[in-house]
């Protein structure tokens, strides 16, 4: 009882800590109004702007410098990012995250659009509308109110602001649009028009298959498996701090079991969150050879799933989306107890979905060299059919066409 009590007075304490620091946050925005709204303006970020150029921003911002280069649009795009060493086309302008730069380019700016919160604080001018286009779709991994006691009341606190700010959110699914309400604590206009980053999955397989086999010093012909873990830690509880968990995983096997299963050369991709992108040389990495690869510092993930031949994953996003692409798709949680303990309750129960899960490298192994091709298929099929995914390849366009929508009624 006492423990609790002093939890819930830490709590408390973290909470009034993180207001007044919003408030003083917030000063910076309504400074900048001063400065009027340019029309043509748009700023964008991804994770809070630890990440770089990538996710559904990345590919909203490639179409539009399309229209812009045949003169259908003028667009400003401002990237907004904490790390140096990101590229980006000459063509946007990137700046540094520092308070009055967000505030002076988000308070200038005609639309926003982001994959992630905004900061606690963060202020919205009356001209200004937010696209939040966010960083996952289907998973397994709970968010929101789904994680029930496991979400924190500042957690609570951060998503809200966040999602009182928003006047868009794009959802790429029937399953994504009935959960935002509750997953993302949102009540605004959903649109329902598709997910930016899945038409790189559509369109750019042939074309990304070469590139990243070119970059990484791959092999043309040789096939790419990739192991892509969730991130844990971050804002769960009131320390901000990162769970590195350490992958207990036989690579070599993985390689061997792929090899034997599907013929030819097989390559491994480790790709870390990037919240994580300084833990891997953390990770206890059994019998690493030079057929293992560190992609942890690539922008774009989607980017890597177009080029990949299958994908091992835990509880991430990111096997609902590499699937589209027709790739084997495998689950290793290894800690599903200390997971959920930690998360909350999965979204779906594993034999919902067209996955197999393994716990060991045993396991993972033996689900490999049984892999089941037509049964994959239809079992994909039949749930990209309930989920009511979309996947044509346009969603970008989609949204673009939606962008120049808004900007265009501004100015009528």
């Amino acid at each position: 009882m006492h423990r609790k009590m002093a939890r819930g007075n830490a709590e408390e304490k973290y909470i009034k800590k993180r207001k007044i620091k919003a408030l003083f946050y917030s000063l910076p925005f309504y400074i900048c109004r001063v400065f009027p709204i340019q029309r043509n303006k748009i700023v964008l970020w991804t994770l809070e702007g630890n990440g770089g150029y990538s996710c559904n921003p990345r590919y909203i911002a490639e179409e539009i410098l399309k229209r812009n280069a045949k003169g259908e649009t003028d667009y400003e795009l401002v990237w907004i990012t904490k790390k140096d060493g990101h590229r980006f086309p000459s063509d946007i302008k990137v700046v540094k995250d520092t308070i009055w730069n967000r505030a002076f380019h988000m308070s200038t700016a005609r639309v926003w659009i982001g994959n992630t919160r905004t900061f606690l604080g963060t202020r919205k001018r009356k001209g200004t509308t937010y696209i939040q286009t966010w960083h996952g779709s289907i998973s397994l991994k709970s968010i929101g109110k789904y994680r029930g006691d496991k979400f924190c009341k500042i957690a609570y606190l951060v998503s809200k602001a966040d999602s009182d700010l928003i006047d868009i959110a794009v959802s790429g699914s029937r399953w994504c649009t009935n959960m935002w309400p509750d997953g993302l604590i949102y009540d605004g206009e959903i649109k329902e028009i598709g997910t930016p980053r899945f038409d790189v999955l559509i369109n750019g397989v042939k074309e990304k298959h070469q590139l990243i086999r070119e970059r990484y010093e791959v092999p043309n012909n040789a096939k790419i498996a990739i192991y892509a873990p969730t991130f844990r830690g971050g804002s769960q509880t009131l320390n901000r701090s990162v769970n590195e968990k350490k992958a207990y995983l036989d690579f070599d096997r993985v390689i061997d079991a792929f090899e034997k299963k599907f013929g030819g050369e097989w390559y491994l991709f480790l790709r870390l969150h990037p919240q994580l992108a300084d833990s891997v040389r953390k990770m206890n990495i059994v019998n690493t050879n030079s057929k293992i690869i560190d992609v942890t510092q690539a922008d774009d993930m989607n980017e890597l799933m177009a080029a990949t031949d299958a994908i091992i994953t835990d509880y991430s996003t990111v096997i609902f989306e590499g699937f589209l692409t027709g790739q084997p798709g495998f689950i290793f949680a290894d800690d599903i107890e200390e997971y959920v303990a930690d998360r909350g309750n999965l979204m779906f129960s594993l034999d919902e979905i067209p996955f197999s899960c393994a716990r060991t490298t045993d396991e993972l192994v033996a689900n490999i060299l049984d892999f089941d091709k037509e049964k994959y298929r239809e079992e994909a099929a039949r749930f990209i059919d309930r989920c009511g995914i979309i996947a044509d390849g346009e969603a970008t366009k989609r949204v673009v066409d939606l962008i120049n929508e808004l900007i265009n009624q501004n100015i009528k």
